[in-house]
């Protein structure tokens, strides 16, 4: 299970590296009063092998902070190659020798109101933490009562902290209920993403995923996941509408991100899918990924920057 959070020495914040407990903006910013944010989640993976710690699919993912920024009408003057620089820096700078999830946080700062697109802040983490959630026994989730917001009303495409809320709800629930996890419909009533989580199943030995018209995010996760099922593993795979009932009858389920990595889902509304436990084609994916990511396969190595 997580394990607590070890507070790294410094963050970058602004231009220039500070103090952890010093990392602060005003409780009246449009940030902290409005949840006026874009940003990243992102993974580094420690191979004790060759000692080096290799940071995932930065680009990919710097890629999205950038598009997450256009729509929410944000600008920095770093670039994409600057924020990788910032990133790799702040790795070294605390001399993180261990797994990393990072944030990498683009805020609106002052004093102004909701609508404000300025002043911009930008703050890079990167905390030496564990799992979020059991990825050697599984979970238990839940379909939700609370559906994922729209694309014409707030952005699933946006990695926004306000969007977040939307999950929270969904997730308290599914917790005060008994469960792990929720799953979210849209507002079509087809399966959207979990919170914070993309969603795949396998029927009938075909490896399903929601479009990303579904009200997704476009989860850098996702997009590795369905190559690595493709082109590595050779299973079959649709990108597809996935009815709540689809889901009760699965024979294997996980939820998938940079946070969540490869998580298996075992029951759904208590009802067990296979054996109710994790199955042999996600622990076939689970594998792919981790040996990826974490540089004990020398494939993909343009998904790898190296730290040190």
């Amino acid at each position: 299970m997580a394990k607590e959070i070890r507070k790294p020495d410094f963050v970058w914040l602004n231009g220039e590296f500070i103090p952890f407990d010093e990392a602060r903006v005003h409780l009246l910013s449009p940030c902290a009063r409005y949840g006026i944010n874009v940003f990243e989640g992102l993974r580094a993976y420690w191979n004790d092998e060759v000692r080096q710690l290799y940071a995932f699919r930065l680009r990919e993912h710097y890629v999205r902070l950038a598009e997450s920024m256009k729509m929410m009408r944000l600008q920095i003057p770093q670039s994409i190659e600057d924020n990788i620089k910032i990133l790799i820096e702040t790795f070294q700078k605390n001399n993180l020798r261990e797994d990393c999830h990072i944030r990498h946080v683009v805020y609106v700062d002052g004093f102004e109101g909701y609508y404000s697109t300025e002043p911009v802040g930008m703050l890079v983490c990167a905390l030496p933490t564990g799992r979020f959630l059991n990825i050697e026994e599984g979970i238990t989730a839940t379909i939700s009562s609370w559906r994922r917001i729209d694309d014409n009303s707030i952005p699933a495409r946006i990695k926004a902290g306000s969007n977040y809320q939307n999950s929270r709800l969904a997730t308290m629930w599914a917790k005060k209920d008994g469960y792990d996890q929720p799953i979210i419909l849209n507002a079509d009533g087809k399966v959207a993403e979990g919170p914070g989580s993309c969603f795949f199943m396998v029927r009938k030995g075909i490896v399903l995923t929601p479009p990303v018209t579904a009200g997704i995010l476009e989860s850098v996760t996702r997009d590795s996941l369905i190559q690595l099922i493709s082109e590595e593993l050779r299973l079959p795979m649709e990108v597809r509408d996935i009815d709540r009932t689809e889901v009760y009858v699965a024979e294997e389920a996980f939820l998938c991100g940079s946070g969540y990595e490869v998580t298996p889902i075992n029951s759904v509304d208590r009802l067990p899918l296979g054996e109710g436990k994790p199955g042999p084609i996600t622990r076939r994916i689970q594998k792919a990924y981790f040996d990826i990511a974490r540089g004990r396969s020398p494939k993909y190595p343009e998904w790898r920057t190296a730290v040190y």
